[in-house]
């Protein structure tokens, strides 16, 4: 072909060419074909080289966008929690977790792990922030609950006890309870075992506080609370007993009635502990006799017996001694303490066992409470204590509740009663309470608080009140045959020949009677018998008829020395 014609169709292949690749190009693509332009093979049909295509452009880079954001997270504390997020952009990214707003060193990867939570990591949030060259995003915020271990709910390994205290004294309520996590505790307090009322910032395992008698027979439970559950104690009582002795008492007390020494007793009821101190124990020491003290800890606790403590006539002197913190029930069902020098099951040891002189019994620093002698038929009365013969002494002492049958004629002495004591001596009470609130009164037929045949008394300080004799129809004797069935004598039932009363610095007040004598019933079948007055009041007493003074039934001709005394 020749040249100018060869030239002239390379040209006009070549603008169809750009036509075409400018065409491709306005639609998004192209299709390109060079057609050389000389210097190919001089031997070829006219083929000739292809020219370079221009640069390709970079692609568009777009800033991050979360697609996933972290998730808020609940874990038992000490297990792991992770946080992840995910992103799309243009990568790479860069991230970087926060914990409350804060960078978190070395958090530099899409999931941030916490191996192991504690509870200061308890509500902490947690974000992260996504980065590339185009931009940054922030999280939504992600919080961490951290609860506590659970395990087993909780449950009261040792219930509250009941707590006895005097007015004043400390009562002290404690209950252990176990549970995974450890419960906390809050008490309660109820006066029907019903309804029960929070106490305000009671919230250890013990609650302590300062007893009135209105807290008396109130009732105290625990609550125990864990994430699992909630448990409730048993509930405990508090038993508020009055003072002993009068208060306004201050008579000076002669030497031989005062507490003895027992600073080296012969025996020690228990080992250091209240559950120690058995009544087994108690009743041994007694049998055994000597002095006797108890070791039961530094709070009051109760002996509760189910037979009476015997004194054994052939021990000359026995002491026991509560130190102010033991108290003996008999449950509402026992008597609690008996010597008699004429029972043989007792050792007889003398033919005169209605003098004899001993054993010297002392009962001192201790609380008797529900002591019953309603079972008792060969020697009635003396709910708490019966005595007969040696010498009785009571010291720092309360009767409380204690019963004694509720009918028959000089059957008494709800709480106490004695026959004889070695040549006509007195037997002393000294600063000790017989009854002492209308909860604790002692109740019997005649004597509410004493009842004796042919004894003298000689009482200091004490009190005796909201004492009942609840008999009905006298103590009469007709045609040699005695009648009725009591009533007399709602603190005091004296009875018998050539006896004295002697009260020093004592109260005695609010005690009743169906018949005669609601303070005091002194009657001494040969007429001769002192009451002596001194330093003491009597008032309030209620029922009744047949009074020598107010309160006071005797004989008119019974020696009667009143000395700086209200008797009304």
């Amino acid at each position: 072909m020749p040249l100018l014609k060869t030239l002239s169709l390379q040209t006009k292949l070549s603008h169809q060419l750009w036509s075409r690749f400018l065409s491709a190009l306005f639609l998004g693509f192209f299709c390109i074909v060079f057609v050389g332009c000389g210097g190919g093979d001089s031997g070829g049909s006219g083929s000739g080289t292809t020219p370079n295509p221009p640069p390709t452009p970079p692609p568009a880079v777009t800033s991050p966008a979360i697609t996933a954001q972290p998730a808020s997270q609940s874990v038992t504390v000490g297990s792991a929690a992770t946080f992840s997020v995910t992103a799309t952009g243009t990568a790479p990214f860069t991230y970087q977790w926060r914990k409350n707003g804060a960078a978190i060193s070395g958090a530099t990867t899409s999931s941030y792990r916490i191996a192991a939570t504690s509870t200061t990591d308890n509500g902490a949030t947690f974000s992260v922030v996504v980065s590339n060259s185009a931009g940054s995003i922030t999280s939504s915020v992600a919080t961490l609950s951290v609860n506590p271990a659970t395990g087993p709910g909780a449950v009261i390994t040792t219930q509250p006890s009941d707590c006895t205290v005097a007015i004043g004294q400390t009562a002290t309520f404690t209950v252990t309870a176990s549970g995974t996590p450890a419960p906390t505790f809050a008490w309660q307090r109820s006066s029907d075992g019903i309804t029960w009322t929070p106490i305000s910032g009671a919230t250890s395992a013990t609650y302590s506080f300062t007893s009135a008698l209105s807290d008396d027979s109130a009732l105290f439970r625990a609550v125990a609370t864990n994430s699992t559950n909630t448990a409730y104690s048993e509930a405990a009582a508090i038993y508020v007993f009055p003072p002993t002795g009068n208060a306004n008492g201050h008579f000076a007390v002669p030497a031989e009635a005062r507490a003895e020494d027992v600073s080296t007793p012969d025996h020690v009821v228990g080992t250091g502990t209240p559950e120690s101190c058995t009544a087994d124990a108690f009743i041994a020491a007694v049998a055994l006799g000597g002095k006797i003290t108890f070791n039961g800890g530094a709070q009051p606790f109760t002996i509760l017996l189910n037979r009476p403590a015997k004194v054994f006539n052939n021990k000359p002197n026995v002491v026991i001694d509560g130190g102010g913190l033991v108290t003996l029930s008999g449950g509402g069902t026992t008597r609690i303490l008996y010597m008699n020098t004429c029972d043989s099951n007792q050792v007889w040891t003398t033919s005169h066992c209605q003098d004899q002189e001993t054993p010297h019994l002392t009962v001192q620093n201790l609380t008797f409470i529900d002591g019953s002698s309603k079972s008792e038929t060969a020697y009635d009365g003396g709910g708490a204590i019966w005595v007969r013969g040696g010498r009785f002494k009571i010291v720092n002492c309360r009767f409380l509740a204690n019963v004694c049958a509720d009918l028959g004629p000089d059957v008494g002495g709800a709480a106490v009663r004695v026959f004889s004591q070695y040549q006509g001596l007195p037997v002393y009470v000294v600063n000790s309470t017989f009854g002492g609130s209308s909860t604790y009164g002692n109740v019997g037929s005649n004597g509410g608080g004493i009842s004796s045949i042919g004894v003298s008394w000689a009482i200091y300080n004490s009190v005796f009140s909201y004492n009942r004799a609840i008999g009905n129809g006298g103590n009469s004797v007709v045609n040699g045959t005695q009648v009725g069935n009591g009533g007399s004598g709602g603190a005091i039932y004296m009875d018998g020949n050539t006896m004295t009363l002697s009260l020093y610095g004592t109260l005695i007040e609010e005690n009743t009677v169906n018949m005669h004598g609601s303070a005091i019933f002194f009657i001494t079948n040969n007429h001769d018998g002192t009451v002596h007055i001194e330093d003491s009041v009597i008032r309030n007493n209620h029922g009744g008829s047949w009074y020598t003074l107010p309160g006071i039934s005797m004989h008119s001709d019974t020696r009667q020395e009143i000395i700086n005394s209200t008797v009304q």
